[in-house]
């Protein structure tokens, strides 16, 4: 059974660990106004705010989330951003004011997305609304009565009365601690882990899969820790997309500014870094970047721990470096210098899916190259180095002559496919052009866009 807060009140359903949220606003509890669009977690249209005892709003998409993954959890909806005698939220006012609603199907998730940024303080509101399509009204009113509402209190029945539910028994497919996750899965490992679930999702609700033996890592927070020492980054696996982008912007904020394209704000607050390695996606937005930052993967299986380097993880087309019953516990991202420079290209700016990306780790040294690790995604059948750029860079002089001497060695390292997104013969091109820019940003010259359109 599924105990959750509902718009302020305890409710229960019985549930199977593959029905998504959506399915059980509209069908069990009537919340239409949560709409069903794209079911894939791309529209916005079915956005709903999830608060736990952090006391921290994210806006997510309903279709995506598994019924699980919000047990002992707030959900409130758009019946829910009104008062309970009906009182407006600042921002549903301001949406009538400015006319931002035409058809409105698009609407309950734009009010929403805007409610949990006005909780939370954001004002970036076309970052905030990325994740939200409108083909009636456009963004411009939408976004004028963002900030108007920015300057009204926080309604008080927008914050959440966990402690009602506070007493609630912990499902027994989410584990609390690393150790009783461990030991589970190495007894169980034919077991579906299940973190932030945006890929999953995707399996129950477009290839109608349904999921029997799940473990849901919701409320194992071990995974979700973040320390920084002398040494090391060390990223919990279950970390969401958002946590690391806030991590790395004062860090590595070329990757933090490539993490802001990672789907929407609705999808970095539910993926996880661990799941976006481990499913060994050849385009994968994290994987370039943690392999020119030469980071470690922590692997766990039972009470064993080995580490590797994330280079050597990926070992062919959706085959990684995992035994059976083991998984990637942590991200261990050595300290350095910034000189980390990330592209991701793609047909559209927001919510794209990467033509290809690189990521360069280039350190100069009284003008000469003294190291450098240069990784792509969306090149090869995985993430890979680009040996043959680097031992070209390495030791020598930091020049446009040099530098497009190392570029024609792309070829050497890569062969990359012919696809809907991109030819093979555009990736190579642009591969080169990156390096090029790189030079110019690295010599202070200052060029238009970090990131491309294809």
């Amino acid at each position: 059974m599924i105990t959750f807060l509902l718009n302020g009140e305890i409710v229960t359903v019985d549930a199977k660990p593959s029905d998504t949220l959506l399915m059980h606003l509209r069908e069990t509890f009537h919340k239409i106004g949560t709409k069903e669009g794209c079911n894939e977690g791309d529209c916005g249209a079915c956005s709903i705010i999830v608060s736990d005892d952090t006391g921290v709003a994210r806006v997510t998409n309903a279709c995506i989330l598994l019924m699980p993954q919000i047990h002992k959890k707030a959900i409130r909806t758009v019946e829910g951003v009104s008062s309970p005698n009906k009182k407006l939220h600042p921002i549903q006012a301001s949406m009538i004011k400015h006319h931002g609603s035409q058809c409105g199907f698009c609407t309950p998730g734009f009010i929403t997305a805007l409610a949990a940024a006005h909780k939370n303080g954001e004002k970036d509101f076309e970052n905030q609304i990325a994740g939200n399509l409108c083909r009636c009204t456009g963004y411009g009113p939408i976004i004028k009565s963002a900030v108007e509402a920015s300057s009204k209190p926080v309604p008080a029945w927008m914050h959440e009365d966990l402690d009602q539910i506070e007493n609630v028994p912990s499902l027994n497919n989410k584990p609390r601690s690393i150790q009783v996750f461990s030991e589970h899965y190495l007894n169980n490992p034919s077991s579906v882990i299940i973190a932030g679930g945006t890929d999953i999702a995707l399996d129950i609700n477009k290839k109608l899969k349904t999921i029997e033996n799940a473990i849901f890592l919701d409320d194992c927070t071990e995974l979700t820790e973040i320390e920084i020492n002398e040494k090391y980054l060390k990223v919990g696996a279950a970390s969401t997309i958002s946590t690391l982008l806030n991590v790395m912007r004062d860090h590595h904020p070329h990757f933090a500014e490539m993490l802001c394209r990672y789907g929407s704000i609705q999808i970095r607050n539910s993926a996880t870094v661990g799941g976006n390695i481990a499913n060994g996606s050849p385009i994968g937005d994290c994987a370039p970047a943690l392999i020119a930052l030469n980071a470690i993967l922590k692997l766990r299986q039972g009470s064993k721990v080995r580490n590797i380097f994330i280079e050597d993880f990926f070992i062919d087309y959706g085959v990684q470096d995992l035994k059976e019953g083991e998984f990637i516990e942590e991200i261990l991202i050595p300290r350095q210098s910034d000189d980390l420079h990330c592209y991701k290209i793609s047909k559209r700016f927001d919510q794209d899916i990467s033509a290809l990306n690189g990521c360069f780790n280039i350190k100069i040294s009284e003008g000469k190259v003294s190291s450098c690790r240069i990784a792509f995604g969306g090149m090869s059948s995985t993430p890979k180095r680009a040996y043959q750029v680097e031992t070209a860079l390495q030791g020598k002089s930091w020049n446009l002559q040099n530098l497009q001497r190392a570029s024609n060695k792309i070829g050497l390292d890569y062969a990359p496919m012919n696809d809907a997104r991109a030819s093979s013969a555009y990736r190579l091109r642009v591969a080169k052009n990156m390096l090029t820019k790189v030079f110019y940003e690295n010599s202070e010259i200052k060029t238009n866009i970090r990131n491309a359109l294809v």
